[in-house]
């Protein structure tokens, strides 16, 4: 027993305590993290003073000087932009470094307590295979039996203390490990935002270029060029936008829908915009039962889970006047069940605890899932409740893979991921060769 003392004393003299950063490195990160913090300030100071420059050059912008001039504060602008993201990423690094050697230092001391916790039940369980009877003729005389029994209930207080401080330590990883993930999500978005905004300035080099080849005395051939613009504008337009369940309609409409959902919602255009050419060109069962010529086994009550969406079908298709028997529904897959509808694909169910909220937000009195601009405001307001409306490229591509199956995307969830990275693409090329074009036309 006194030698298991000895052991205790020493595992607590050892063990306990987490190896704290040097404070060598703690100052030099504050000291690069205020660095950065000046440094980012004065690059906001100059993009506000590009922003004033760049709405005056937008008014003059009909001349092809004006133009030209406009598309260099443009670029000027992408690039200081591009400075501060970078910024931001070098403050980042340094955060992630710093939390990933205390989630390291938290990883060590809980293995070092798990090892002594293992110790010390093994001395614990020794203990206790002998009676109070044997603990006592065992004593060689009376001190050594009271000694034996105090070096047992410190074992007991160690134990217990010892399961707090690897509590204790388990709690502050997690934490650590939450707010790296927060980091590198963050450090994820300043990266994207760089990339998109390199991708803008050389669109706009090119366009540029472009303009500087007509000299002053050819504002003929410039205003051809409006003309041209004007043109592929109008084209853009009237390009169908594939729909699921329902008519393709004009870009330009969708456009329309998809303004309308982001003001009230918050959600991205584009990001809205790609997550519904997504939907439409997903998986070819959709929409193809419960038409008018399809069998009973292909009907609304055969292919939807009858216990939660028999009634709210029959409740929504009721209010609007429809034939529940003849309205496309998504098909069931893989052993599922089917049922979805329109454009957005929700259920009956989910649909009706949606439908206040989107026709209160499009001032009408019931709500149609087979309605485009209903979808769109549905979509749109699901995907805000789903962390969309923030705008970052991780909250939008991880609300992606929410809609589209209920869990966000990332590293060991492979199955969902891929639907949020391509939405992610179609969104981006949205952006700047469907969306951008239209602007100032």
């Amino acid at each position: 027993m006194k030698t298991l003392l000895l052991l205790v004393v020493l595992w607590f003299s050892l063990g306990i305590g987490v190896l704290p950063v040097s404070a060598q490195t703690a100052d030099d990160v504050e000291s690069r993290r205020a660095k950065l913090q000046i440094e980012l300030e004065a690059e906001e100071r100059e993009i506000a003073k590009q922003t004033a420059l760049l709405e005056q050059k937008q008014k003059e912008s009909s001349t092809l000087t004006g133009e030209v001039t406009l598309l260099k504060s443009q670029i000027q602008q992408a690039k200081l932009r591009i400075k501060t993201k970078e910024l931001e990423i070098n403050r980042l690094g340094a955060e992630i470094g710093t939390r990933e050697t205390k989630i390291s230092q938290l990883d060590a001391r809980i293995k070092r307590e798990q090892e002594s916790l293992a110790e010390l039940l093994r001395q614990t369980r020794n203990s206790e295979t002998f009676s109070l009877i044997e603990i006592v003729f065992a004593a060689e005389q009376l001190t050594d039996f009271f000694s034996d029994i105090d070096d047992f209930e410190f074992i007991q207080k160690s134990l217990h203390r010892s399961f707090a401080a690897m509590r204790d330590a388990q709690e502050g990883a997690t934490e650590e490990k939450s707010a790296l993930e927060g980091r590198k999500d963050a450090e994820l978005d300043a990266k994207k935002a760089v990339e998109y905004e390199q991708k803008l300035i050389e669109k706009r080099e090119t366009e540029k270029k472009q303009l500087l080849k007509i000299t002053k005395n050819q504002e003929q051939t410039y205003q051809e060029i409006l003309k041209q613009r004007q043109k592929r504008a109008a084209e853009i337009r009237s390009m169908l936008f594939a729909l699921r369940d329902t008519a393709a309609i004009p870009f330009g409409k969708a456009l329309e829908y998809a303004n309308e959902a982001a003001a009230k919602t918050g959600v991205r255009p584009a990001f809205l915009l790609a997550v519904l050419k997504q939907e439409s060109n997903l998986g070819e069962n959709v929409g193809t039962c419960n038409l008018p010529t399809d069998p009973p086994d292909k009907k609304w009550r055969v292919i939807m889970k009858p216990a939660r969406d028999h009634q709210p079908y029959l409740r929504i298709t009721s209010a609007l006047g429809l034939d529940p028997d003849n309205l496309p529904l998504s098909c069931p897959w893989q052993g599922g069940y089917g049922g979805a509808m329109g454009p957005a694909q929700f259920i009956p169910s989910t649909w009706e605890l949606f439908q206040s909220r989107i026709a209160a937000a499009l001032d009408k009195a019931v709500s149609n899932p087979w309605e485009p601009r209903d979808a769109f405001m549905a979509s749109a307001i699901y995907l805000s409740d789903l962390g969309a409306a923030s705008q970052s490229y991780s909250a939008e591509r991880n609300a992606a893979c929410r809609y589209y199956s209920g869990r966000a995307c990332g590293v060991g969830k492979p199955a969902n991921t891929f639907y949020g990275n391509e939405v992610m693409a179609e969104a981006e090329d949205i952006q700047l060769n469907l969306i951008d074009p239209l602007r100032g036309i």
